[in-house]
């Protein structure tokens, strides 16, 4: 049964939904039992969903496809993949400069057709972006230390440390941008998706509401609800991804209600 919280936001007052999606709506390949309803569920009140990932290796063209086989129609327009604010902000603050990325080809095919100029030499480029890639190792390290200084723009995908899977949780691209950060000496300049400003705005955009009439869905304390309640938005978390109900209780963050799954948000809002 849902917990709700003491803070008495106004549920009845939602008109969009910031969805997050591993560990929310699916887990590995796998579509969690009630998500497809609820999501159908949510449309047939009027309500607008946002899908917003901090899986930074998928375009939303991919999500789009992906969620069709779970029985999920979605428009590219309605999902923000870390891939996506990430390339955002490179076009917007990162244009014309020379970047070198850590992290996979599908990320790398990505910026390449936004018009983001990738460099294969670390050591040529002013902006350095780390992210999640299989095959990170020490040669990647190496990479860093040597196109990383003082100077350069380093950015992360996004924070998330672990992903949750159908065989259990495995290094995120947080993993990979800690061990650059410790190898090179300092931290990020920015970390991108969730909780970031840049995703916070970029999906409350793509919902048409204002924050105080916005969700946020999600199975992580840190970034999900994190970034819904630095933003005046209504959090719910759900218990099937990375956070329990115990991280709940001594997290800084208070989930205005606690959902065992995806499947309670529609009596939630009723």
């Amino acid at each position: 049964m849902p917990r709700v919280s003491d803070s008495e936001r106004p549920f009845d007052e939602i008109r969009g939904v910031v969805l997050d999606l591993d560990g929310t709506v699916y887990r590995g390949d796998g579509v969690l039992p009630g998500a497809a309803e609820a999501v159908a569920a949510l449309r047939d009140r009027g309500i607008a969903v946002c899908f917003c990932s901090n899986n930074p290796t998928k375009t939303p063209a991919e999500y789009v496809d992906r969620l069709a086989g779970m029985g999920i129609e979605a428009d590219e327009s309605a999902i923000l993949p870390a891939s996506t604010v990430t390339r955002d902000y490179l076009r917007d603050h990162h244009a014309d400069d020379p970047t070198y990325l850590l992290g996979s080809d599908s990320l790398g095919e990505y910026l390449r057709a936004s018009g983001q100029r990738l460099v294969d030499d670390p050591r040529d480029a002013s902006v350095f972006v780390a992210s999640w890639d299989e095959r990170f190792d020490y040669g990647d390290m190496r990479d860093a230390l040597a196109g990383v200084d003082e100077e350069t723009t380093f950015l992360g995908t996004d924070p998330d440390r672990t992903i949750p899977t159908a065989e259990g949780l495995v290094p995120g691209s947080g993993a990979v941008i800690g061990a650059v950060a410790r190898t090179v000496g300092r931290e990020p300049d920015r970390v991108l998706g969730k909780p970031s400003p840049e995703a916070a705005e970029d999906a409350l955009a793509r919902l048409g509401v204002p924050a105080e009439n916005c969700l946020v869905v999600g199975d992580r304390l840190d970034t999900d609800l994190r970034m819904g309640a630095d933003h005046g938005m209504t959090t719910a978390l759900v218990l099937t991804g990375v956070s329990t109900r115990a991280d709940a209780a001594e997290s800084a963050v208070d989930p205005d209600a606690v959902l065992d799954s995806l499947a309670d948000l529609p009596a939630l809002l009723d």
